[in-house]
Formats: C-alpha cells, structure tokens, sequence
C-alpha cells in the first residue's frame, strides 16, 4: 500500500474513533439528563408527600381564616418564609456537598433535600407545637432564644465553612495535579475513577468512616435534625414569633399549626427540586472522566470562596455582637440578609455550570480520550 494512501486510512481510523468516542459520550450524556422509570417514581414518592403537606397545611389555613381573618396574611408570610428558608447557605451547602459524595459512590441520591428539608421540619413543627400549647411562657423566653440559639448557630457554622474552604482548598490542589496529567493521557478511565471516588470533602473529614452511615438519602433526614435545632436564621425565628402571636390571640390549635406545615411544605418543595437538580447537573460532569475533573475544577473553586466568605461574615457577626462594634461597616456586616446571599450562591452556581458547559463544548474536551497507565498516579 502507497504510503499517502496509509497515512490516510490511520488519519480516518483515529477521526472515526474521535467520533465514535464523542457520540458515546453524548449518547451517555443525554441519559443521564433524563429520568428513568424507577427514578420518575421515586421522585412521584418525593413529591406526593409535599403535594400532601401542602394540601393539608393550605386547608387548615383556608378554613380557619374564614373565621379569623388575621390568620390570612400570617399563612402565606409563613409559606414564603419556607420557600425563602430553602435558599439558605447552609441548606445549600449540605445538600451540594452529599449529592457529590453520593454519585461518587454510583448511588442516584435524588432524595437529598427531600429528607433534609423533612428532618429540619420536624424540629420546627415540635417546637411550633410546644408553642401552640404553651404560647405565653414560650413568647417571653422568644427573644432569649434567638440571642442564644443565633450565637451558637453562627460560630457552629462559620468555623465549620471554613473547615469546608481548608478542606477544600487542599482538595483543590490534588485536582489540579491530576488535571494536567490528565490531559496527556496519562491516567486510565478506570483509575481516575477510583481516583476521584476517594475525594470529596466527607471523606476528608471523616476518613472514609462516614461509608458506614451515609449510604442512601434518607440518613439525611438526622443531618438536617441537627441543622433545625440551631434555629438561628430569620426565616425560623420568624415564624416562631408568628406562631406564639397566634397562639396567644386565642386562636385554635389547628389553626396555629398551620403555619409550621405551610413553612415546611415551601422549604420541602424548594430543598427537594434543589437536590434534585444538582443530582443531573452533576451527572453531567460525571459522564467522563475527564470531564469530571474539570467540573470539580470548576465548582471546587466556587465552593472554596463561598465557604470563606459566607463563614467569615458569621464569625465577624458574632464578634460584632459580643464585643459591642459599632462602625458603618460592622452594621453593615451585621445586618447582611443570609436569604439574599443565599440566592446570590445559586445564582453564582448556576452561571459557573453554564460557563462551565461552553467551555468545555468549545475546547472540544469531549473528543479527548483519557488513556495510559495507572501507575504514575501523584501523593
């Protein structure tokens, strides 16, 4: 065979296979953005209940603001309060960081926020009804409770986000080696993805122990326990607050308790569409290996700067509180609204998933196979 005519069958061999390699990805891609039947009745499951919360909680409220009128504007502040409450750092944070280390582990965790929003609502609703019962002591002791519960809620969690951006930060690092080694194919499939199922941030922190207690979504629902009893956000305090007013104003029980199901079924709504979302926004990333890099990347720069940011304003609020400062930029960072940075971070991440997309669509990332030899692996 001529010489021209064989460097022409390799040239087309190695095109096919570029493109065999990229139509599999997209063929595997696009599978992992749809739902399967298992999966659409998991999710009916999910959904069922805060269809049922809700039908219960709006029916409480309609019912008895026909008799007592000032029950009508506190049913739908404490609805908004839940659907608000959802977009709090910490809820995204918890969430964000579970999905990950599930799929790292093959599992399809679309129940995540589901559970979590149900373990921190049951705290709420306990509390809530201890209040319906108890309206006048519990109204008294209010506002000690928040100046506690707010204290310890936000030192807990600023040093914890900075824990995160610590851990996160050296995980960063790791990513970057492989990252470039990647890219000129010296890791195989199968040990990137070894590799990158040994990461996460849980991992780190617990030391691989956490396996035996995180193994599906529902051992969410003790974390996000844990999360309520804090009750140190607005959204909580308020509707505690709107709950002992009721109470005392002598109206019923049921009609005091409506307004725990309302702020559940909105935070439940919102928190279970959150897990469910990042769940294929993740599978996204976790189609190719080499993608997966990338997108860790990417997102694990994002969550170094927010866990910085975010626990650095809670421990300067809490040091602004105890020590008294006052300066126009310590009531300025005294007063940052959580439910507004909290949606400024969903913002953010989905941006960094858009830009994210194109810029691996453009750099045709897709059409490079990641092959070579495990054993040049970096410690």
């Amino acid at each position: 065979m001529p010489p021209e005519l064989a460097n022409d069958v390799r040239s087309g061999g190695r095109r096919l296979s570029d493109q065999c390699r990229h139509d599999a990805a997209s063929a595997h891609a696009a599978r992992h953005f749809s739902f399967s039947a298992a999966e659409w009745l998991r999710l009916g499951g999910f959904y069922g209940v805060i269809l049922l919360m809700h039908l219960l909680g709006f029916g409480l409220f309609f019912y008895y603001s026909v008799r007592f009128p000032a029950l009508f504007g506190l049913g739908f502040a404490a609805y908004m309060f839940g659907l608000r409450h959802a977009f709090d750092a910490d809820h995204i944070a918890a969430v964000d960081d579970t999905v990950r280390y599930l799929l790292q582990k093959g599992q399809k965790p679309l129940g995540i926020g589901f559970f979590f929003s149900f373990g921190h609502s049951t705290v709420v609703f306990i509390l809530a009804l201890v209040i319906a019962f108890a309206a006048n002591t519990v109204k008294q002791g209010l506002p000690e409770l928040q100046h506690f519960g707010g204290l310890i809620g936000a030192s807990v969690s600023g040093l914890f986000l900075w824990l995160i951006g610590i851990l996160n930060f050296l995980l960063l690092l790791d990513i970057l080696k492989v990252w470039r080694l990647a890219k000129t194919g010296q890791h195989s499939h199968a040990h990137l993805d070894e590799l990158l199922a040994k990461r996460g941030l849980l991992n780190r922190l617990f030391g691989g122990r956490l396996q035996r207690f995180i193994q599906s979504s529902w051992q969410m629902y003790p974390l996000g326990l844990l999360f309520g009893l804090g009750f140190d956000t607005a959204s909580e305090i308020a509707l505690l607050a709107m709950t002992a007013g009721a109470a005392s104003g002598n109206l019923p029980v049921g009609a005091v308790l409506s307004l725990p199901i309302l702020f559940a079924a909105g935070m439940s709504l919102m928190d279970t569409t959150d897990g469910v979302l990042m769940v294929k926004a993740y599978h996204w990333a976790f189609v190719n290996p080499l993608r997966k890099i990338f997108y860790n990347l990417t997102t694990t720069s994002l969550s170094i700067a927010v866990a910085f940011v975010i626990g650095s304003i809670e421990l300067l609020q809490v040091f602004i509180h105890l020590l008294h400062l006052h300066s126009t930029f310590y009531n300025y960072v005294g007063n940052l609204d959580f439910g507004v940075l909290g949606y400024v971070i969903v913002g953010i991440f989905l941006l960094v998933w858009g830009v994210s997309t194109l810029f691996w669509k453009l750099n045709r990332f897709d059409e490079m196979g990641v092959r070579g030899k495990a054993e040049v692996i970096p410690r």
